[in-house]
């Protein structure tokens, strides 16, 4: 591979950057909102798949978050990439306010109780598939409507954004083009300037 490193940094230097990169979390997110802006489509579309990606962060397939807001961009005929985007919604420091709007939503839908406290019983997988329905059912049904919230003020918020972006890169674009084409103008005009 081009860039890949020729020596892999220890394992725990990997894991304290995947946690706390060094030059920070923002650039990263600028990266992402820099990508989104500049993505070939219209802004509905882009909006639309980001809102998608937020949409999807609010379930409980974790490991199905990309494949999840894939499929529904598509369903929807949103950007896809953009909706990959839009599962940064779902993170490390969201997933905990995401999981307890979603339990405390799905309990309070179905009527159930809260969910199953492990007490002295050690938290293990045995534990999460003994809980399996009390826990990923009201996950599943309380996070539809946060999720939707979540889409809702994203598209609302992208849309006009991404589209006054896009503007405003059409209107720099077409200037520079004017300002090639005199230039070009100019020169067949007069082929002496162009010699010196």
């Amino acid at each position: 591979m081009i860039m890949k490193r020729r020596t892999k940094p220890p394992f725990w230097n990997r894991v304290r950057e995947a946690i706390a990169p060094r030059k920070g979390w923002r650039r990263g997110f600028d990266y992402i909102g820099k990508r989104m802006k500049r993505l070939p489509d219209t802004p509905h579309r882009i909006a639309l798949g980001f809102a998608c990606g937020a949409f999807i962060s609010f379930s409980p397939f974790f490991t199905l978050h990309f494949l999840g807001a894939a499929l529904i961009a598509w369903i929807v005929r949103a950007n896809i990439l953009s909706a990959l985007f839009g599962t940064v919604v779902g993170n490390p420091f969201t997933f905990p306010f995401i999981a307890a709007a979603a339990l405390g939503m799905g309990n309070w839908i179905l009527g159930t109780e809260d969910t199953p406290d492990a007490g002295d019983k050690e938290m293990s997988i045995g534990w999460l598939w003994d809980n399996f329905a009390d826990i990923f059912v009201p996950y599943l049904v309380g996070g539809i409507i946060p999720g939707l919230i979540c889409a809702a003020i994203c598209y609302w918020v992208l849309r006009p954004l991404v589209g006054a972006y896009q503007n405003r890169r059409r209107k720099k674009l077409a200037a520079k083009a004017a300002e090639l084409h005199a230039a070009r103008l100019k020169t067949a005009h007069n082929p002496a300037s162009a010699g010196e």
